[in-house]
């Protein structure tokens, strides 16, 4: 099985379809990575499906939901990453004020969403993007995710109640 695997890769297969990876780029999207990020992020979650069948492991149940789950992780990553960089950006800078932009000339709504999915904790963030935005049912979130499926049902609730909450004190709802 592991020859057939890794014969595959040299003839040049994707492990990915193309539904696959716009599911995986909108994934990334929506965790908050940048446009100039996402084919790299595409491309981690190949290599990790890669790296499974070179060491051997069965394919994924559900390449698409597996898929979705390292790209929500990567974009997880990226936000720790961000707050890291942004942490020390602020004791550089101490003194210096930032200046948010209006954002009046774009989505209101949509600038309103990104900027409270980013405020989010990255575990409530996480289960929102996979249940709303990669469409993965309750079941298949806490079997990848490695949780029980009241855990992301009250991630979920807890998420859902948050990003409400913002979207109305900011009168954008």
């Amino acid at each position: 099985m592991l020859r057939r695997k890794a014969r595959r890769v040299q003839e040049g297969d994707d492990p990915l379809d193309a539904a696959q990876e716009r599911r995986v780029r909108a994934v990334l999207a929506l965790g908050g990575v940048p446009q100039a990020d996402l084919p790299d992020g595409v491309q981690q979650v190949r290599l990790r499906l890669l790296e499974r069948a070179a060491k051997g492991y069965e394919a994924p149940r559900d390449v698409s939901a597996w898929a979705a789950v390292v790209a929500s992780n990567l974009a997880m990553d990226w936000h720790r990453a961000k707050k890291r960089q942004e942490r020390l950006g602020e004791r550089l800078a101490s003194l210096r004020q930032h200046e948010h932009p209006s954002g009046e000339d774009t989505s209101v709504l949509s600038l309103a969403v990104a900027q409270g999915l980013d405020e989010l904790p990255d575990q409530q963030r996480q289960v929102l993007v996979l249940r709303f935005f990669a469409d993965l049912p309750v079941r298949s979130i806490a079997q990848e995710l490695g949780v029980p499926e009241g855990t992301v049902k009250s991630r979920l609730h807890t998420a859902v109640r948050a990003l409400r909450a913002r979207l109305h004190e900011d009168e954008v709802v």
